[in-house]
């Protein structure tokens, strides 16, 4: 049985395994090229720790930080399924489900914005 989503730890290796994933990916790693990872870490960390444990910390808008980011349907559909993959590689349970389903939304709420 794999482990849920449940701790910051957790959350931290959600982030970097998926991240680490994305930037060999060919469609994806060139929209991402300009940021600075270390220093972004700690937001993306922060964010989800927001949506899946509820934990205080994270302020900001997120489409508006991400809107000069170009990608598209094709972008968001690859990105979801490297999230997903990486959710499912390594996590099961009420927090695994939630993070798929918030990214699932996210996904869904950039494009009506973009579109």
């Amino acid at each position: 049985m794999l482990p849920d989503i449940d701790t910051e730890e957790r959350v931290e290796f959600l982030v970097k395994t998926f991240y680490s994933r994305v930037l060999k990916d060919d469609l994806l790693a060139p929209h991402f090229k300009h940021i600075d990872f270390p220093s972004h870490f700690p937001r993306m960390i922060a964010f989800w720790s927001f949506i899946l444990l509820d934990k205080e910390g994270y302020k900001g808008n997120v489409f508006d930080k991400h809107v000069g980011l170009n990608i598209h349907q094709p972008e968001f559909d690859r990105w979801q399924h490297y999230f997903n993959k990486t959710v499912n590689d390594f996590f099961e349970g009420e927090k695994a489900n939630l993070a798929i389903q918030r990214a699932e939304l996210l996904k869904h709420t950039f494009l009506s914005k973009l579109g």
